[in-house]
């Protein structure tokens, strides 16, 4: 487990504590919040007492299927969604129940397209 600048929150170190199995994750505040990291790639926040999880086309249905809601920023704008959703709330009770879920959105994270490097 990596942490940014400040000491992590009880929620957040218990978040990486259930990540341990997948290697070092990165915990980096943020915007209010937490990023979460792993090689480089963000794959989760923290935003409270809340995890998000990476989404995309392939996993969301997952998600939706469930009525787990994404990632909403501005709750005076809740339409304004991000492409992070919650996991079942069951899944952060041991890591076995949450592995699944942080896979599947870090695999999000490694089909996402990244920005070209600028040429020197």
């Amino acid at each position: 487990m990596t942490l940014g600048r400040r000491r992590p929150p009880p929620f957040v170190a218990h978040v990486l504590e259930l990540m341990e199995p997948l290697g070092p994750v990165a915990a980096r505040s943020m915007f209010g919040g937490w990023g979460l990291s792993l090689d480089g790639l963000t794959f989760a926040i923290i935003a409270g007492e809340e995890l998000y999880l990476k989404t995309d086309a392939q996993n969301r249905p997952a998600y939706e299927d469930l009525g787990l809601p994404a990632f909403a920023p501005y709750p005076e704008q809740p339409e304004r969604r991000m492409n992070y959703h919650m996991p079942p709330a069951e899944a952060l009770e041991d890591a076995d129940s949450l592995l699944p879920w942080v896979r599947a959105a870090f695999e999000v994270a490694l089909r996402a397209p990244r920005p070209a490097r600028k040429k020197k």
